[in-house]
């Protein structure tokens, strides 16, 4: 398994679908959670029975405005989000995992080095890595969060220090695309070529 995952603004999704691109099967945590919170989601029915109807959308959707401003001001409601949640997601990229053809797999996580689960289940980390101010200024221009907002999720994630320390593979991304291709690619080549074609999807980086 190869876990790819960088602070917020980083530019891991746009690591994500070059890889997608070339073949490789994407599992991404993030979007499985939106996914599960969705209007008509899985995870609705509990997620209104533990945060009530204030916190879901007309459209019966989580309203996940209020829930992360809910979850960064109470540690309590942040765990009870997370029990939901986190079984869920697990259950289904495993079963991604199991049933994935790709050349090998890659699990997006945003927060992969804070979290022990993810970090053991991965045989190599990936890190995308870009100086702070400009990650701040990529979050701010494509959302509606303001700097003190943002500025609050960088620091309640792992420093850049920390991740890159985790970290097997880093791809600097300060905003040059055709660098960003160039490294992507590169490191694809590199585990393709690490793999024999005539193995397994048992044998294969990822599944164990």
């Amino acid at each position: 398994m190869l876990g790819l995952t960088g602070g917020i603004g980083s530019g891991k999704s746009a690591v994500a679908a070059r890889l997608a691109e070339l073949g490789v099967e994407i599992i991404d945590t993030d979007e499985i959670a939106h996914q599960l919170s969705a209007p008509g989601g899985a995870a609705i029915d509990a997620l209104r029975a533990a945060f009530g109807d204030a916190y879901i959308k007309p459209d019966g959707g989580l309203d996940r405005a209020a829930m992360r401003a809910l979850v960064f001001s109470d540690p309590a409601a942040k765990a009870r989000l997370e029990a939901i949640l986190h079984p869920l997601i697990r259950e289904i990229s495993e079963a991604r995992v199991q049933s994935a053809t790709g050349p090998y797999v890659v699990l997006v996580v945003p927060l992969l080095v804070e979290s022990g689960h993810w970090r053991e289940r991965c045989d190599r980390i990936v890190v995308v890595d870009a100086p702070d101010e400009i990650r701040l200024a990529r979050v701010m221009k494509r959302s509606d969060l303001s700097e003190s907002q943002v500025r609050a999720i960088m620091a309640s994630q792992a420093s850049r220090v920390q991740r890159c320390a985790a970290a097997q593979e880093v791809i600097d991304n300060i905003g040059d695309f055709d660098s960003l291709r160039a490294q992507v690619d590169a490191l694809h080549q590199r585990y393709k070529r690490g793999l024999s074609p005539n193995k397994n999807q048992e044998s294969r980086p990822g599944v164990r």
